[in-house]
């Protein structure tokens, strides 16, 4: 028996884009310590390109902005007899073309953006409960300073599903020993953060602030979220796992502050 021991076990991954996401060094991770995973994706597109990601591996369409698809996911799931020893919530969306002043930030944008990145935990986690083992284990992906400002409204509503884990975990404390957890991470090399402005000159100053002065690399981000998912952390709920290479604690390195 493994460490992580998830030989028979079967974990439900969202947010696979492409082979820089978190999600899919995290799935890759379970796979090659012995774990199975099955697979949300938000259109028949990203359905082909995960097919050629994960040969071996069912995925279900659901776009989470559709209640009704959410639904369904768990119709379909039951149909299948599945039943699940964890999930990744690795989802987010905000609509950062044509950046403006956080006061500036308009409620549909606002909106958008919680329903996707932080309520549509809720709404799979409500949906899926009965499909959980009891002792699943469930994980999403916030990012390391909700107070960032570089982030625009996204540094809000990240700090929201933090908090939505703690909320969450109670409330399936009722009824199961689910738990939940959110990994928050520093800034990663993926096509996502690509998307938002000034991001590079974020990347390459974190890279300093790092202790290592090395970046945070995905996998070492896979490797927590493999860890909470696992029965190893089967103590640690409702809490917020920091992954920055000791980033927050060195933004005074006088090294950065002079430049060199």
């Amino acid at each position: 028996m493994s460490f992580l021991n998830f030989e028979n076990k079967l974990f439900l991954i969202t947010g696979v884009a492409n082979k820089k996401s978190v999600a899919y060094f995290s799935a890759k991770t379970i796979i090659e310590n012995g774990g199975k995973c099955i697979f949300t994706v938000q259109s028949e597109d990203h359905q082909a390109k995960l097919s050629k990601l994960f040969p071996e591996s069912k995925s279900y369409l659901v776009d989470v902005t559709s209640a009704d698809q959410i639904k369904a996911l768990a119709v379909n799931l039951k149909n299948d007899e599945v039943k699940l020893d964890g999930m990744l919530h690795s989802i987010a969306f905000a609509n950062l073309a044509n950046p403006k002043p956080f006061h500036e930030t308009s409620w549909e944008d606002f909106a958008q953006a919680t329903q996707i990145s932080s309520f549509s935990l809720v709404q799979l986690s409500n949906e899926l409960s009965s499909l959980f083992n009891q002792d699943a284990s469930v994980v999403t992906i916030s990012i390391s300073d909700t107070k960032a400002t570089s982030y625009g409204y996204m540094g809000p509503i990240k700090s929201m599903l933090e908090t939505t884990c703690s909320y969450l975990a109670k409330s399936f404390s009722e009824f199961s020993r689910v738990r939940f957890n959110s990994v928050c991470s520093g800034p990663l090399k993926t096509s996502a953060s690509a998307g938002i402005p000034g991001y590079i000159d974020n990347y390459i100053f974190a890279e300093k602030l790092t202790m290592r002065k090395e970046a945070l690399k995905t996998q070492e981000v896979a490797n927590t979220v493999a860890f909470l998912l696992s029965n190893a952390s089967s103590g640690v709920n409702a809490a917020g796992i920091l992954v920055d290479c000791g980033m927050r604690s060195n933004h005074f390195d006088q090294a950065v502050v002079s430049g060199k």
